[in-house]
């Protein structure tokens, strides 16, 4: 079970003389097999929280939990890929997916990673780019390499912090979908956290979507479209307008007013 409960999460980043409080009493629950997109505006401690979950920051305060488990830091049960092309640049790519794969399966041969990260390569479209260096690669190449990094290792959980981010329009709608489909595919859907700025993004991959506003959680709004998904099928539609909408009102909200408001 890749359940994931965080439970009053607090956290500060630090300086000499003074604490930036990042997250305040957080609580959420995420099912097992659930994809949940994290939007919010920049600064509200989507990426904090992700990376808490990952096991790369420690709480001040609270709790996250893993199938009942208490996380104790970075663990080959959680896959992460980063918005920044974060391959290993002196690895071809088929090594850094081989690099994963040896990092969460010890036991297994060395062929055997090779022949898995092949076979990873090939479902992201990078069948033919394995004998590249990253800097041979372009940007949504890059981020297919590490997507298939993470999907190779197996791991119950992918934490993605806007993965796409820095791609042009076509190359992220291509990636969302592959995204989408390699998830969909598999006979046990993982635990997925997903963050975002973008609302069409969240709305084609999300199951629910987590509203973030500075160190809270505002609300929570389930996609109700069934799967497989395609933005052809769903954009347009009186529902999807609905949710959109209501999602730009959020966004569209005085946060530093409100904030102050409940210090009142």
């Amino acid at each position: 079970m890749a359940a994931i409960d965080i439970s009053h999460l607090s956290f500060a980043y630090k300086d000499q003389n003074q604490a930036d409080l990042v997250l305040h009493d957080v609580d959420l629950h995420i099912k097992d097999g659930e994809f949940v997109c994290i939007i919010g505006h920049s600064g509200c401690g989507k990426s904090t929280l992700l990376n808490i979950v990952a096991g790369l920051l420690p709480p001040d305060g609270g709790q996250v939990e893993i199938g009942g488990r208490p996380i104790a830091g970075p663990s080959t049960d959680r896959a992460m890929v980063f918005q920044h092309y974060s391959l290993f640049p002196w690895m071809t790519a088929k090594n850094n997916v081989v690099f994963g794969i040896r990092q969460a399966k010890r036991t297994l041969k060395k062929n055997q990673a090779q022949q898995l990260a092949q076979e990873y390569l090939q479902k992201v479209g990078m069948e033919q780019a394995g004998a590249k260096y990253p800097y041979q690669l372009s940007g949504g190449m890059q981020q297919r390499v590490a997507i298939a990094r993470a999907l190779a290792m197996d791991s119950q959980i992918l934490l993605l912090d806007e993965p796409f981010g820095a791609l042009d329009a076509k190359r992220r709608a291509e990636l969302q979908q592959l995204l989408a489909d390699l998830w969909d595919a598999g006979s046990h859907r993982k635990t997925v956290i997903f963050v975002t700025h973008d609302i069409e993004e969240a709305i084609l991959l999300a199951d629910r979507i987590v509203f973030m506003r500075p160190g809270k959680i505002e609300a929570e709004l389930t996609v109700p479209y069934a799967r497989p998904r395609r933005p052809e099928e769903i954009l347009g539609a009186a529902s999807y307008e609905t949710l959109k909408a209501k999602l730009l009102d959020l966004f569209y909200l005085d946060w530093e007013l409100a904030a102050d408001a409940d210090l009142q």
